[in-house]
């Protein structure tokens, strides 16, 4: 499980997301992490779908293998999963600021991170792998 966090403080010329280059970035670091291919599940999120990402999809075909999900279909989604477990966790924090919230789901995501039992389940509860 790779993750990247960004703050939107809704400062002027702030990015409100991930762009393109950010998640090629990810990626790209992803792989150097990991020493090998990366398997990417992506969903219908408009960024997942430009051409900039064909393009380096494509480019990259020898480290980078790509599942596309069917449009409207959470259930097969594993990030859901790993996103219920860390708003159960976080959802009575009476946070002082955004850097607090912040540092919070950094931190559940960290510790998810770390148990490949919990992210073997949330893959599991989407279908998509069987027990072998």
């Amino acid at each position: 499980m790779i993750y990247a966090i960004r703050e939107y403080r809704g400062r002027k010329g702030e990015p409100k997301g991930f762009g393109r280059r950010d998640f090629r970035d990810l990626l790209a670091r992803a792989r150097i992490q990991l020493g090998g291919p990366i398997v990417l599940v992506r969903d219908n999120v408009r960024l997942h779908l430009t051409a900039g990402m064909r393009e380096f999809i494509a480019a990259n075909a020898a480290w980078l293998t790509v599942f596309q999900l069917p449009a409207y279909v959470p259930d097969l989604n594993p990030q859901e999963g790993i996103w219920s477990l860390v708003k159960r966790d976080i959802g009575n924090l009476a946070a002082a600021d955004l850097g607090q919230i912040t540092r919070a789901v950094k931190c559940r995501l960290k510790q998810i991170r770390y148990r490949l039992d919990v992210v073997d389940s949330c893959l599991a509860g989407t279908g998509l792998i069987t027990d072998d």
